[in-house]
């Protein structure tokens, strides 16, 4: 294996995790794991086929894994992510916006937000999208759709945080 391969695709790979996470830490710890896994099963990567795709999937599917494994209260305050953030942002900027599309994503659920960082952040197709996430191109296609509505709605503070199970009437 060349380590080359995989080194340029880093600051990529660490983008989805920060943005997957929320948490400078957990994203570094998901890089970290995905880069392990896939040295260590790097025989299942297809010569000629894209990497940059694959290593999407071993990511979300160790992301997958820990979600699962997490119970739900561990997760991160929105607080604690946006003291991170504030603190890593240049002091010249305008922390609200920011902060706003930071907390707005993490409100999002996992799967809209995987969707929705895949495709505007990452800039993968749909096609390649469904093959990470292991769905068909019409899943991808309306999670996205979902992602960006409902992205919208906490952006203008229209909508108050989804509760799991409920679908809001229009």
């Amino acid at each position: 294996m060349d380590a080359r391969l995989l080194v340029e695709h880093i600051p990529s790979l660490r983008r989805y995790a920060r943005a997957l996470t929320g948490n400078a830490w957990a994203a570094d710890d998901l890089v970290q794991d995905t880069l392990e896994r896939a040295c260590g099963k790097w025989r299942l990567w297809v010569v000629g086929s894209d990497l940059r795709a694959w290593l999407f999937t071993v990511m979300h599917n160790i992301f997958a894994s820990q979600v699962r494994r997490t119970p739900p209260h561990a997760v991160v305050p929105l607080e604690d992510a946006a003291q991170e953030i504030q603190g890593l942002a240049d002091t010249g900027r305008d922390h609200g916006t920011g902060l706003d599309l930071q907390r707005c994503l993490m409100q999002l659920p996992e799967e809209q937000r995987a969707v929705l960082l895949l495709v505007t952040l990452e800039d993968l197709s749909y096609a390649e999208v469904a093959k990470v996430l292991g769905v068909p191109v019409g899943t991808v296609m309306s999670r996205l759709s979902r992602a960006r509505v409902r992205l919208q709605e906490l952006m203008d503070g229209a909508a108050a945080p989804a509760r799991p199970g409920l679908r809001r009437l229009k």
